[in-house]
């Protein structure tokens, strides 16, 4: 674990696997950590000959916190974190996967620094475009379940970790849902962050002056994996998507919500990573 640095802040990073072999960098969602990647994901990922590098977005996790209000920063900061994480551990680029949130990151990276990507990986996200008027918002069920939870205590520890849980139940979308691995997931996430409610101020970074590029403009390979349970972004998003960038290639996976949190969803969505994203 080390940090880098992104103008004046600190970001904090996780490195696994042989630094001789090809990096992937992962780029969590809105309010995620790097802990939100499931360890079997990374460690299939690892297995597979890569060297996989996390980290926690500026006001979660471990990384530095910010005074939004003093200082407001814009999505294209925390794109610009993405290429501060690239620099700081000395790598002129990486494949890169990108969840949700930081499946947007992760599209205006690879459009505006192509030199930045060797591959892509898109899921449980929408277009960065967002002209696509017509796609199905959220699960109406989906929405009503963490609106219940946000009405919950989470005054203590403890109550942040059951509150976590429930939130991770609705996004994983299964029956499967592995409540234990959610439980050790949720517990780090609580451990681990310095001031859990800066994580809000995600939703607060808007545009700036910088003008997202068009998908059109993505050139590195991409794979873009359909979550078939995803309540959030379900799979009209990811084909949509796949239908803007050249050559994308579009996986769907049936089960799979937005969470990896069922058993064998993070070794099969790695080994679709490994197999079907060109990473060579």
């Amino acid at each position: 674990m080390t940090y880098v640095t992104s103008g004046t802040l600190r970001l904090w990073t996780s490195r696994a696997g042989s630094p001789d072999d090809p990096p992937v960098l992962l780029i969590m969602g809105a309010e995620g950590q790097a802990v939100h990647w499931p360890p079997a994901f990374v460690d299939r990922l690892v297995a597979g000959g890569l060297q996989v590098i996390s980290y926690d977005h500026r006001d979660v996790g471990r990384s530095d916190l910010v005074d939004f209000d003093a200082s407001p920063y814009t999505a294209f900061d925390m794109v610009t974190d993405a290429v501060a994480v690239l620099d700081g551990l000395g790598l002129s680029s990486a494949h890169v996967v990108g969840t949700s949130g930081g499946g947007v990151m992760a599209q205006w990276l690879a459009g505006a620094r192509p030199d930045r990507v060797r591959t892509l990986t898109l899921m449980n996200t929408t277009p960065l475009s967002g002209d696509h008027p017509d796609l199905p918002p959220p699960d109406p069920s989906f929405l009503a379940g963490l609106s219940a939870v946000a009405g919950l205590p989470q005054n203590t520890p403890a109550q942040r970790v059951d509150a976590a849980i429930r939130i991770y139940e609705l996004f994983t979308n299964s029956p499967n849902f592995d409540r234990a691995a959610a439980r050790r997931m949720a517990r780090e996430a609580v451990e681990r962050s310095r001031d859990w409610t800066h994580a809000a101020n995600h939703y607060r970074a808007g545009d700036g002056p910088e003008k997202p590029p068009p998908l059109s403009a993505i050139s590195a390979s991409t794979l873009v994996i359909a979550a078939e349970a995803d309540p959030m972004f379900g799979p009209a998003h990811a084909a949509a998507l796949a239908s803007a960038i050249p050559d994308a290639r579009l996986e769907r996976v049936p089960g799979l919500g937005h969470l990896m949190l069922a058993p064998g969803q993070p070794e099969h969505v790695a080994d679709l990573i490994l197999t079907r994203a060109g990473i060579s």
